[in-house]
């Protein structure tokens, strides 16, 4: 949730590090602050707020080659100047950046007080501080293993030395660390998103690994010994990761959709035989027919994407498959059954709650497979292959573009599955033909947003807003939901539509609108049921629906949006809702982009 960023080189660092730390901006977080190591002390700067508040006040003369950097989101200790990173040890010869949640800090803390040591924050983070510099230990090195021996929790650090000018260690245990290797430089991240100016050669580190990192080059390691890394290269160049001329990176990623569904469709479809290549699923047709269960985990927009992925595979491989969130699945020391495929789905790659269930799986000996967007991610390494999104680079807290292809990787999973069991030459053609139509459909959509902006501005009016679907349809309304309360802050609750009658229609009302997602399908006459109860008790309606359905109701609001296979309406009936809930945040005054109590990309609890 918060950012890293460290450097080590000939240039001036704090530049390079400031430089960083916006383009981690998207992660969310309530102050920043760099160090660098000076001749004689380290040089340290913090503020609440942006870093751009941070930059604006940096003295003039802050010189230093080597520097770590940080964005925090409180967890102990209310956002201020003296709670934000980095930290540093009593004498003012170390500097930490961390993040992740120490478990055992409130003992750390008391213990390090009864040696007399003075607390300067009221984080976790700074006990890491004091524990390295109290080290009986002559390498940086080893003084950061003695310190994260006693240490329960989640991590990824980067710690400097004024002893040890020339280099900076890191260690990673459920928080992710990439090296970024440069000319003659090294840098240090959280996210890809800071190094890829610089350059687009990067090493992931495992769970429980280390790395010296010095101007001329690095070396991993583990309590028990070295290791080697192969780096990887960065697909996503540094202007993706740039708004351009939007003013929001969720509206140039809503706009990108198009675009993404062509990247993640292309050199797949094989019109041959009706069916799809996911080389990457690294399994043959046989093993494939092994399967007599799919279960899929992810979180928040991704558990949505899940379900509908379940309904498909279900519907078309007819294999039971159901979607769980991988932040409960961790908890209930699940049966791990060994012909069922599980499939976990995360945009960065690096959701906290989806890779610990990962690893529970492999260490139970379950078959994963991955949907993620970002190669070298933590999740693709841990999973048994898997689908590749490519989505581009998702800056925004909201997830789109990524959301869209995790619905089409889906859909070719379950053709996949599909096409191997009992689905004919004859359906697997109509799909394809389908799936080749989505991006010319998705962009009919954006063309409406004019309309659809108009609106939003009428539900944002709103204290409350339902959001109802059935079959299909339910995780589209959950989506939609989601998307509306994240970013504008109203209260949006989805149900089943065939759940109305069981509670939620007791609330319904001239001053509740219900959002209802109606596609053209064999269940279109219970949904039409449902829109006449709903307006029976005066209950504004937006309709989300196909051309030529008669509502036979009056609806204060009707969107349209083109029909496809109906396995893959969900796919668009859940493009409106993202701008339905981007025009209703910009008519709230809100910042998209930065959604309060929200960050991407690492859930940790």
């Amino acid at each position: 949730m918060c950012g890293i960023v460290g450097y080590v080189g000939a240039k001036p660092a704090a530049p390079i590090l400031v430089d960083g730390l916006a383009r981690l901006e998207y992660r969310g977080y309530d102050s920043a602050g760099v160090a660098v190591l000076a001749p004689d002390h380290v040089r340290v700067h913090r503020d609440v707020g942006r870093v751009r508040d941070l930059e604006s006040t940096l003295p003039k003369r802050f010189g230093g080659k080597v520097g770590v950097g940080h964005t925090r989101w409180a967890t102990h200790g209310v956002p201020s100047q003296r709670n934000a990173h980095p930290h540093l040890s009593a004498d003012g010869r170390v500097a930490v950046v961390h993040n992740g949640i120490i478990d055992n800090a409130g003992p750390l803390r008391a213990e390090l007080a009864a040696d007399g040591v003075t607390f300067g924050s009221d984080t976790d983070t700074e006990v890491l501080a004091h524990l390295i510099a109290r080290a009986d230990a002559e390498t940086l090195e080893d003084a950061v293993l003695a310190a994260l021996a006693t240490v329960d929790g989640t991590y990824g650090i980067a710690v400097a030395h004024l002893a040890h000018p020339d280099r900076l260690v890191v260690a990673r245990n459920g928080s992710p660390i990439i090296l970024g290797i440069g000319e003659r430089e090294m840098h240090v991240a959280s996210d890809a998103a800071a190094l890829v100016r610089y350059t687009r050669q990067v090493v992931h580190l495992d769970d429980g690994e280390l790395a010296t990192v010095r101007a001329d080059g690095y070396q991993t390691f583990t309590r028990e010994a070295r290791t080697t890394k192969t780096a990887v290269t960065v697909d996503w160049s540094s202007s993706e990761y740039d708004k351009g001329a939007h003013e929001h990176f969720m509206r140039k990623e809503i706009l990108e959709q198009p675009e993404a569904a062509r990247r993640s469709l292309r050199g797949r479809l094989d019109e041959r035989f009706h069916t799809v290549r996911l080389g990457g699923l690294e399994m043959d047709a046989r093993e494939a027919r092994e399967f007599r269960r799919v279960k899929i985990l992810g979180c928040g927009s991704a558990y949505y994407a899940g379900q509908i992925g379940a309904q498909f595979i279900e519907e078309l491989a007819r294999i039971p498959a159901d979607a769980e969130p991988a932040s409960e699945f961790r908890y209930r020391n699940p049966v791990i059954e060994k012909d069922t495929l599980y499939v976990a789905v995360s945009q960065s790659g690096e959701t906290y709650d989806t890779l610990v269930a990962v690893q529970e799986l492999k260490r139970k000996g379950g078959r994963v497979i991955g949907l993620v967007n970002v190669v070298g991610s933590s999740i693709a390494r841990e999973c048994d292959g898997g689908i590749y999104l490519h989505a581009g680079p998702e800056i925004a807290v909201a997830s789109t573009k990524a959301l869209t292809t995790m619905d089409i990787a889906f859909a070719l999973l379950g053709i996949h599955l599909g096409r191997i069991r009992d689905v004919s030459p004859a359906d697997g053609r109509r799909l394809l033909t389908a799936l080749q139509r989505l991006p010319e459909q998705i962009e009919k959509i954006l063309a409406d947003e004019d309309h659809l902006a108009g609106i939003a501005a009428d539900l944002a009016a709103a204290p409350s807003l339902f959001f109802v679907g059935r079959t299909r349809g339910y995780p589209v309304a959950r989506e939609g939901a989601q998307k509306f309360k994240e970013i504008s802050y109203r209260h949006a609750e989805a149900y089943q539509t065939s759940e109305l009658k069981h509670g939620p229609l007791a609330l319904v009302g001239p001053h509740l609108p219900t959002v209802a997602i109606v596609p053209d399908d064999e269940l279109l006459d219970r949904n039409l049921g449902a829109l006449h109860e709903i307006t029976a008790r005066s209950g504004p309606l937006c309709v989300v629906t196909h051309d030529g359905v008669d509502l036979g109701v009056r609806a204060r609001h009707v969107v349209t949006v083109p029909k496809s296979e109906p396995e893959l309406d969900p796919v668009l009936l859940t493009i409106p809702l993202q701008l339905l809930a981007y025009h209703a945040a910009r008519e709230l005054g809100h910042d998209v982009d930065k959604p309060r109590n929200l960050a991407k990309s690492v859930t940790v609890e």
